[in-house]
C-alpha cells in the first residue's frame, strides 16, 4: 500500500472521529445548559436569599459552613449554594431547636422520624394522666407541655427535613450538569487533538512520495 494511501485513509478516520466527537460533545453541552438553566430558574423563582450577615453560631459549627458567609445577601441561583443553604443553615437550625426543646445535655441528634415514637409516648403519657388525674393536675399539664413541645418540634422537622430534601435534590440534579459540561469539554479538547492530527496527516501525505510504498511493497520509494 502506498505511504500516500495509508495517511489518507487514517487522516480522514481521524477527522469522521473528531466530527463525532463535537457531535457528541454538543449534545452535552445542550445538556449542561439545560440543567444550569432549569436550577438557576428553579431556586431562583423560590427567592431564597441568604443572610446579609450570618450569625458567628451559624458560620462556625462546622468547618464547611463558611460558604454561609462566601454567598451572604445572595439569591440562591445553583446547586451549590443550594447544599450550603440546606447542610449548614437549616441544618444547623433544625439543630438548635432540637435542643433548645430539650432539657440541658438531653439531645440526641433526632429527626423527624424518630420524633414519632417519643411523640405516642408522650401522648400515651398524657392521656393517662388526663384520664387519671384530670386536666387541671400539676402532672397532666406537665404531661401536655412535653407533647406540645414534642409535636412542634417534629413539625419543625417535617418541614425543615423536606425543604432540605428538595435543596440537595436540586444540588445532586446540578452535580449531573457539571459532569455534563466537562464531559463536553474533554470532547471538544479531543476532538481538537484529533483534527490537528489529522491535518497533519493530510501534509504528509501530500509531502510524502506518490510512489512511496509501505506494509509489503518490497523496496518502493
Amino acid at each position: 500500500m502506498k505511504r500516500r494511501t495509508l495517511d489518507f485513509i487514517f487522516a480522514g478516520g481521524g477527522v469522521l472521529v473528531a466530527a463525532l466527537l463535537l457531535i457528541l460533545g454538543l449534545v452535552v453541552q445542550d445538556q449542561y445548559n439545560f440543567a444550569k438553566d432549569y436550577v438557576k430558574g428553579e431556586l431562583g423563582a423560590q427567592k431564597i436569599t441568604f443572610a446579609a450577615e450570618p450569625k458567628p453560631e451559624e458560620v462556625s459549627w462546622k468547618p464547611q459552613s463558611k460558604c454561609l458567609t462566601e454567598n451572604a445577601g445572595k439569591l440562591m441561583e445553583t446547586g451549590k449554594q443550594a447544599e450550603c443553604y440546606a447542610s449548614y443553615y437549616i441544618a444547623f437550625h433544625m439543630r438548635t431547636a432540637a435542643k433548645d426543646a430539650y432539657p440541658p445535655g438531653t439531645y440526641n441528634d433526632d429527626t423527624y422520624a424518630t420524633m414519632g415514637a417519643k411523640r405516642t409516648a408522650l401522648q400515651a403519657a398524657y392521656d393517662a394522666a388526663l384520664k387519671e388525674k384530670g386536666a387541671t393536675d400539676a402532672a397532666t399539664v406537665e404531661a401536655k407541655k412535653k407533647l406540645d413541645a414534642a409535636s412542634g418540634l417534629r413539625s419543625t422537622f417535617q418541614t425543615g427535613e423536606t425543604l432540605r430534601g428538595l435543596l440537595l435534590t436540586t444540588y445532586g440534579f446540578s452535580i449531573f450538569g457539571d459532569k455534563a459540561g466537562l464531559a463536553a469539554t474533554i470532547c471538544f479538547i479531543v476532538a481538537g487533538l484529533i483534527m490537528v492530527l489529522s491535518a497533519a496527516g493530510f501534509v504528509h501525505a501530500f509531502l510524502a512520495g506518490p510512489d512511496k510504498v509501505v506494509l509489503g511493497g518490497g523496496n518502493g520509494k
